[in-house]
């Protein structure tokens, strides 16, 4: 009943979330204690009975129907991200978790990305993995090949990491956008045990990322901009592409780029030529300029973020 015991707390957040003006209901305030919609509002907007409401929210519904579904995504106004999440919580409870097999980047894909000597790209797997990343990315955003295998994560970085929050100026965004992705992984994949640890980690050790995940935001990256400050070179905006690739499932290329004759666009080549230029010095080992502080450097691997 895991999957639908999140469909209810996913219900309870969306029905606190909206208010009765948000909704288009002439609330009486004398007697409401909350700024949210009552159940009963719910089921009626939706079209239900109060009482098969009140199962779905309690988790003992087992198969809402896709009808219910799209009334209830209308009612909470839901966009397209929160709408499929709310049909993936849905859906019939899988039994028992699931060791998932690791996952593995074709060596076409390694090949591609280090091509793309001018822009940043890497490759995000499950929970937001980093399976691939080229040098640029790494001179960008941190070295990921310094990391343990384990520890290989976006998301983990984005809060653990010290120079993270340092990375991004909009950095309270950037880390509730990617709670939301992670929060449309769970999900898709809510037998994951590796998502349980990550999950546990960061609640651990991070109380915004306790705070967001137990909100409602979900949040599905296509494409987008970042603002960015990197040590060498100064501040950068990047816009990125997400691209699903469709013979690896779970597996995502971001491609960064900047505009043209823009200061971003001459500080991302500075950067370029800083790390071209470290990776070919003599006598020394491939790294990046100004690399960022890591939570726990390990051994230098390349192996992928699944690895044992």
């Amino acid at each position: 009943m895991a999957g639908h015991s999140d469909l209810g707390r996913f219900l309870r957040r969306c029905r606190a979330d909206l208010t009765p003006e948000a909704a288009g209901i002439a609330a009486a305030t004398q007697g409401r204690r909350v700024r949210g919609l009552r159940r009963e509002e719910v089921a009626l907007l939706a079209g239900v009975s109060v009482d098969y409401y009140t199962r779905l929210e309690q988790g003992r519904h087992t198969s809402p129907s896709a009808a219910v579904v799209d009334a209830l995504a209308r009612v909470f106004r839901l966009d397209a991200a929160a709408r499929a999440h709310l049909a993936d919580l849905a859906r019939p409870a899988r039994r028992g978790s699931q060791q998932m097999p690791a996952q593995r980047v074709r060596p076409a894909m390694h090949q591609l990305i280090a091509s793309m000597t001018e822009h940043p790209a890497l490759i995000l797997g499950r929970r937001t993995d980093v399976l691939a990343s080229n040098a640029l990315a790494r001179a960008l955003l941190t070295d990921w090949t310094l990391l343990p295998p384990r520890h290989r994560n976006y998301i983990r970085w984005v809060f653990l990491d010290p120079g993270a929050r340092d990375a991004f100026p909009d950095w309270p965004t950037v880390a509730a956008d990617v709670v939301g992705t992670l929060r449309l992984y769970a999900g898709r994949h809510p037998d994951d045990p590796r998502l349980g640890e990550l999950v546990g980690e960061l609640s651990i050790k991070s109380p915004e990322f306790r705070t967001w995940w137990n909100g409602r935001h979900v949040h599905e990256r296509t494409h987008g901009t970042k603002r960015m400050n990197h040590p060498a070179v100064g501040p950068i905006t990047l816009r990125y592409e997400a691209l699903a690739l469709p013979g690896d499932p779970d597996q995502t290329l971001f491609v960064y780029a900047t505009d043209p004759g823009s200061p971003s666009h001459d500080n991302l080549r500075l950067l370029g030529s800083l790390t071209a230029r470290t990776r070919t010095a003599p006598g020394r080992a491939a790294s990046t300029p100004s690399p960022r502080t890591h939570e726990a450097p390990g051994a230098s691997t390349t192996g992928p973020a699944d690895s044992p």
